[in-house]
């Protein structure tokens, strides 16, 4: 109980929130690896329903690199839920520093239950997600449920550590669930017509049709890891992982990295909300 109390504690110090403009930027007090990030609301008329994480903290001896997106639908409640809890749902598991899949995976399907059944109001909107955990700057475990992605550069060739969950390439799930995919002219496939993530936490009137389990890989952070980009799909509509990759690496100061690949979307005409964080593993 103390170490939960002590986490909590400093948990609630991370970097994170919505804004119509929001960036910033933090490194390792261990090892050469800097972050930044830039969020940026897009053009549809509500509020951002972007949320993000990114900070580094100690953990029982342990230096842990936290970072995410959030990306919601139907509201911005979901998303503001997983950015206080998800983490903290992750790292309080038993078995996290032994076996850190197990514990993600735990925690992402105990956080979509504890979502559903908060209160009548908070499961009706969703949101995707897209973390990475970084253990002592040398091991990094990605899981995401939607379509927020992270893309690793290893000597500048960019490799998708997630899963982009799309209606279409999870019919079957959706069909033996009860549900159905639309592709209607002109819009991207959805789930019963209204959802464009196989995936998703929250969306309690879509829920039986929809899983929420992560895909998650690790990666081991050696002299030809670059960095990595986590990024909504306001930032993958427009631009492909590579041209992703290159924009960074031409950057050495990651936060000025993440603005400019904002800043590229939104020359490349996104209009919906965009957040992106940069990792740059070396100096």
């Amino acid at each position: 109980m103390d170490i939960l109390c002590c986490f909590n504690s400093v948990y609630s110090q991370v970097v994170g929130g919505r804004s119509s403009s929001n960036s910033g930027k933090g490194r390792s007090h261990q090892s050469p690896v800097k972050y930044g990030f830039s969020l940026v609301k897009g053009k549809a008329n509500h509020p951002m329903e972007d949320f993000h994480v990114a900070k580094f903290l100690q953990f029982q001896g342990h230096e842990l690199g936290l970072f995410a997106i959030y990306d919601g639908h139907l509201g911005d409640s979901v998303p503001a839920y997983l950015q206080k809890h998800l983490f903290p749902n992750i790292i309080k598991d038993d078995d996290f520093l032994r076996d850190p899949r197990t514990s993600i995976s735990r925690a992402y399907e105990r956080t979509d239950q504890a979502i559903l059944t908060h209160s009548p109001d908070l499961g009706r909107g969703g949101s995707t997600a897209v973390t990475a955990i970084l253990i002592n700057g040398q091991k990094l475990w990605v899981a995401n449920v939607g379509d927020s992605r992270a893309v690793l550069s290893k000597r500048g060739q960019a490799i998708q550590m997630s899963i982009d969950h799309e209606p279409n390439t999870e019919r079957g799930s959706i069909e033996d669930r009860g549900g159905f995919v639309s592709n209607m002219p002109g819009d991207v496939a959805r789930v019963n017509g209204q959802l464009a993530v196989s995936r998703a936490f929250g969306d309690k009137n879509l829920k039986s049709h929809l899983r929420c389990d992560p895909d998650i890989r690790d990666a081991d952070i050696d002299s030809d890891t670059d960095l990595i980009i986590l990024a909504s799909d306001g930032l993958w509509k427009v631009m492909s992982n590579q041209e992703a990759v290159d924009i960074a690496r031409k950057i050495k100061d990651p936060h000025r990295a993440a603005k400019q690949l904002v800043a590229e979307a939104l020359n490349n005409d996104s209009k919906d909300d965009i957040s992106c964080i940069v990792v740059r593993f070396k100096g």
